[in-house]
């Protein structure tokens, strides 16, 4: 009875593991890969440089590309923690296995 018991919370772990893991990114339309960033502050930065148009944009869309690396389309990821803007997360598989950083929000299914 108690071996039994045992297996059941086993599988019942694996199962809630296995339902945590299901997240993957999703490219913009007309894109093939997700902009990966440090931190949701990098995130925040790059975007209010983008708002404010002129050269700042420039700066902002130039900058980036040195401090975001890029992710394939439907990379399969663990959500470590999110809100509103977007989410931390850690690739679980592929050539960027254990890789973390802040993803957007439109950015991960």
């Amino acid at each position: 009875m108690n071996l039994r018991r045992l297996l059941t919370a086993a599988a019942l772990a694996a199962a809630m593991l296995a339902a945590g893991c299901g997240h993957r990114l999703v490219a913009n339309p007309g894109e093939h890969t997700v902009r990966l960033y440090q931190d949701e502050a990098t995130f925040e930065k790059i975007k209010n440089l983008k708002k404010q148009g002129g050269p700042m944009a420039m700066l902002g869309q130039m900058g980036e590309g040195f401090v975001t690396k890029e992710l394939d389309n439907h990379t399969p990821v663990r959500i470590i923690s999110q809100d509103s803007e977007g989410a931390q997360i850690e690739v679980t598989d592929g050539p960027d296995k254990g890789t973390q950083g802040f993803v957007a929000r439109q950015n991960v299914s």
